[in-house]
């Protein structure tokens, strides 16, 4: 079902092929894309081509239907359209952020960060915190509550974006910048997700490991799939 990878063409269009992968290495034993690598993809030579590492913001750039983030054991993944409602459907469904926070299950950091991104559409990581008021003692708590907004979908990343000096001019690495979930996909992605029951949806998901990894370790598939 996947073939050898050898350049990003490869990696996309076998990406397409498996609708999910977690961005590194199958430490966990689901399933990773990292498995079908040829001798010449090497990460951080900054090789568009042949380098793993500029993969993840290309598919963001230059694809309209594959998801790129924190979507696997608090690490990084990639999902594609097609398989993007079925995650939704088990991981938030229809769930209200507002609501969550008031049951205890999203952190005030989390909802802090949620209504700002509502507020300004997109927003990178340092503007994240400039906004928000956090300061480097918050880091720990600010990362986690990123993270939580990837994994139960309330938020994705969009792209990158570098510091803006004074005189308008660009500076330091890039950072992620994140958008709504509602806001990356077009509404029929969503619309999909209300036919779709979270039972359904993780058996849907399961079988589909088990296609691409038999040998998938049960307990680390329903992590994969329920985050």
């Amino acid at each position: 079902m996947i073939n050898t990878i050898n350049n990003y063409e490869e990696f996309k269009d076998n990406l397409y092929r498996a609708g999910m992968s977690v961005g590194g290495g199958n430490n966990e034993g689901v399933f990773s894309l990292c498995d079908y690598y040829g001798a010449n993809i090497i990460w951080h030579t900054e090789d568009a081509d042949t380098d793993p590492w500029e993969w993840r913001m290309r598919v963001l750039r230059e694809e309209m239907d594959i998801a790129y983030g924190k979507f696997f054991f608090k690490k990084s993944g990639f999902i594609t359209k097609e398989w993007y409602p079925y995650f939704y459907a088990v991981r938030r469904g229809d769930r209200d952020l507002y609501e969550e926070y008031e049951a205890g299950n999203i952190s005030l950091f989390a909802k802090k960060i949620y209504e700002l991104i509502t507020e300004y559409k997109e927003l990178p990581i340092h503007l994240l915190k400039q906004y928000g008021g956090f300061s480097s003692e918050d880091k720990s708590k600010f990362d986690a509550a990123v993270t939580e907004l990837q994994m139960k979908f309330y938020i994705t990343m969009c792209g990158r974006a570098r510091k803006i000096s004074r005189a308008g001019e660009e500076y330091g690495w890039s950072a992620g910048v994140f958008c709504l979930t509602e806001d990356f996909f077009s509404e029929d992605v969503l619309e999909k997700v209300s036919e779709i029951t979270a039972e359904a949806a993780y058996d849907k998901i399961y079988q589909r490991i088990l296609t691409l990894n038999p040998e998938a370790v049960p307990k680390k598939v329903r992590k994969f799939i329920l985050g």
